[in-house]
C-alpha cells in the first residue's frame, strides 16, 4: 500500500522522508514487522528519484529502524523504544453532543461479548457445533459463483430477489405471514430494522410505546431518534393494552415470547391491540426474534397475519435460528411504508452483503435450513426440561420460574426477599454466568428475576452448572 508522506517543497528531500518515516516507527503508526513499498515504488509515489529515497532507507537501516530482508523486502525493526501518541483531540474542547448520548447505558443492560464464562447462561447465543457448515460452505459456493458471472456494481436496497423470495414462502409457511417477495425488505439483523423503522417513522417528540420490561437496544434505538418511550406494563397475557398511550405513534412488542419475561401475548390481547391501533393510527412493530422454537400448544398467530388495516410492520431475523454473527434480518413492513423503508435503508448502507443473502437463500430454498431447525429444536427442547427440572426441582428455594411456550430462553423470577446480585455473584463463584432482568425495567416495582439463556449450553452443561449453583446457595445460607 502507499505510505503517508508528505513532501514540501524540493529541499532537503532525504531528510522529509526520513524523519517521517522515523517518526512514525517511534510512536508506533509504522508497527514492528511491518513491510514498507520498495524505495523504487515509493520514489514513484512522492515523484522523486530513487537514489533520495535509497539513501533515506540506508540512514534509518544504519540507525537500526529498518532492517532488510534479501529477495523480501524493508522491514520496521522489532524491540524498539516508542513513544506513545498523544491525540491532539484529547487537549481540544469536546464536540457538544445531544444529551440523548449522555444517559445511553454502555451495555444497553445486555451482556457484553467476550465475557462468557465455560457454563454460561448468557442470553441471545446460539449453538454453532451442531451447525451444518459442509451445507453452508456448499451455499457460499454457490453465492461465489453467482457473484463471479455477475457485473461489479450496487444492488436492490431491499435485497437480493432470491433471499426476500425464500424469507416470504418461509413465512407464509411457518407464520402464516402472507406477502409476497417483493414485500420483504432484507436488514443487517432485526437491529437496523428497527432503525430503519425508526427513522421512517418518528419524528422528536413522538411517543413511542413499548413493553416493561422489554428489550433495551429497541428502547435505546428509538430514544436515539428524539421518541418519548412510554413503558407499558405486562402481565400474565402479554402488554396491558388498556394503559397504551393515546398519543403514540409507534407500539413495539414481542408478543410470541416477550423479552425477557417469555410469555406469549393471548389472542384477546392481539385484537385488543391490532384495534386500538386501527382506532388511533398507530403503526404496530412485531419483533419475532425467536418463535420458531415453540415446546407447547399449538402456534399462536402473529399480528401480521391478523392485521387487516396495514398497520403492522413484522421484523424477524436469523441470529437466533442461524448464527448472530450473520446479521441477516426482514422486515414486512405495511405496504405504504414499503417506498421510504427502502429509501431508507439505501441512504444507510446502500444494500445488504450481496454474498451472503445469496447463501442464505439458497439455504432455505434448498430445504437446508428446515432441516437444521428440526435438529436445533429437539436439542433446545432437551436443554429447556434440563432447566426446568433443577428450577423446579434443587432450586425451586430460590426460583419461580415462568414457563415459556416457546424461545431459547426462559426467566426465572427469585423468592421474595432475594436479590439479583446475591444469586449472581454464587454463581460466578463457581464460574456459573448469570444474568438479572433488572435492567429491562423502566419503571416500578423491579421484580428480581434471573434470565436463562439455553441457546449456547448443552443439556449436560446445565445440568452440571445448576448443581454447582444449587451448592452454591446452599453454602451461603441464601
Amino acid at each position: 500500500m502507499d505510505i503517508h508522506i508528505s513532501i514540501a517543497g524540493r529541499h532537503d528531500l532525504i531528510g522529509q522522508i526520513y524523519r517521517q518515516l522515523r517518526a512514525g516507527i517511534l510512536d508506533g503508526r509504522l508497527a514492528a514487522g511491518e513491510r514498507l513499498p520498495s524505495t523504487r515504488d515509493l520514489a514513484v509515489q512522492l515523484g522523486v528519484s530513487r537514489k533520495t529515497t535509497l539513501d533515506a532507507f540506508e540512514r534509518l537501516i544504519a540507525e537500526g529502524y529498518l532492517r532488510t530482508r534479501t529477495g523480501e523486502g524493508t522491514f520496521v525493526a522489532d524491540s524498539l523504544n516508542r513513544v506513545p501518541v498523544t491525540s491532539t483531540e484529547a487537549q481540544s474542547e469536546p464536540v457538544q453532543l445531544d444529551s440523548i448520548w449522555d444517559d445511553m447505558p454502555d451495555a444497553l443492560a445486555m451482556p457484553k461479548a467476550g465475557t462468557t464464562l465455560a457454563l454460561d447462561f448468557k442470553g441471545g447465543m446460539t449453538d454453532k457445533s451442531a451447525f451444518p457448515f459442509e451445507s453452508w460452505r456448499r451455499c457460499i459456493n454457490h453465492a461465489l459463483r453467482l457473484q463471479a458471472r455477475g457485473r461489479g456494481e450496487y444492488h436492490d436496497p431491499a435485497g437480493e430477489q432470491e433471499l426476500r423470495l425464500a424469507v416470504s414462502r418461509y413465512l407464509a409457511f411457518n407464520r402464516a405471514v402472507v406477502s409476497n417477495w417483493q414485500d420483504v425488505i432484507i436488514t443487517q439483523g432485526a437491529q437496523q430494522a428497527l432503525d430503519l423503522l425508526a427513522r421512517v417513522l418518528i419524528r422528536p417528540g413522538d411517543t413511542v410505546a413499548m413493553e416493561d420490561p422489554g428489550y433495551p437496544p429497541a428502547r435505546a434505538c428509538f430514544t436515539a431518534m428524539g421518541a418519548r418511550v412510554v413503558s407499558v406494563p405486562v402481565d400474565e397475557q402479554g402488554l396491558v393494552t388498556a394503559k397504551l398511550p393515546a398519543q403514540a405513534r409507534l407500539v413495539y412488542v414481542t408478543p410470541s415470547h416477550q423479552f425477557p419475561l417469555g410469555m406469549p401475548m393471548s389472542l384477546e390481547r392481539r385484537v385488543e391491540l391490532l384495534e386500538w391501533a386501527q382506532q388511533n393510527k398507530v403503526v404496530i412493530v412485531e419483533d419475532d426474534y425467536d418463535g420458531e422454537f415453540r415446546f407447547e400448544g399449538r402456534p399462536m398467530e402473529s399480528l401480521k397475519s391478523l392485521d387487516r388495516a396495514g398497520l403492522v410492520a413484522y421484523v424477524g431475523t436469523f441470529s437466533k435460528t442461524i448464527f448472530p454473527e450473520l446479521r441477516v434480518g426482514y422486515v414486512v413492513p405495511p405496504l405504504s411504508l414499503n417506498p421510504a423503508l427502502q429509501k431508507a435503508k439505501q441512504i444507510g448502507d446502500c444494500h445488504s452483503c450481496t454474498l451472503t443473502q445469496a447463501a442464505v437463500g439458497r439455504f432455505i430454498l434448498n430445504g437446508d435450513f428446515t432441516k437444521h431447525l428440526r435438529r436445533m429444536h429437539k436439542h433446545y427442547e432437551t436443554r429447556r426440561a434440563m432447566l426446568l427440572a433443577h428450577l423446579r426441582g434443587d432450586l425451586a428455594t430460590w426460583f419461580a420460574p415462568i414457563v415459556p411456550a416457546a424461545g431459547i430462553h426462559l426467566t426465572a423470577l427469585l423468592k421474595p426477599g432475594l436479590a439479583e446480585e446475591t444469586i449472581i455473584a454464587a454463581g460466578r463463584e463457581v464460574a456459573v454466568g448469570l444474568y438479572g432482568i433488572s435492567g429491562f425495567h423502566t419503571a416500578l416495582p423491579k421484580r428480581p428475576g434471573i434470565l436463562f439463556g439455553y441457546g449456547g449450553i448443552s443439556a449436560a452443561d446445565i445440568d452440571q452448572a445448576l448443581g454447582k449453583l444449587a451448592q452454591a446457595l446452599r453454602s451461603r445460607g441464601v
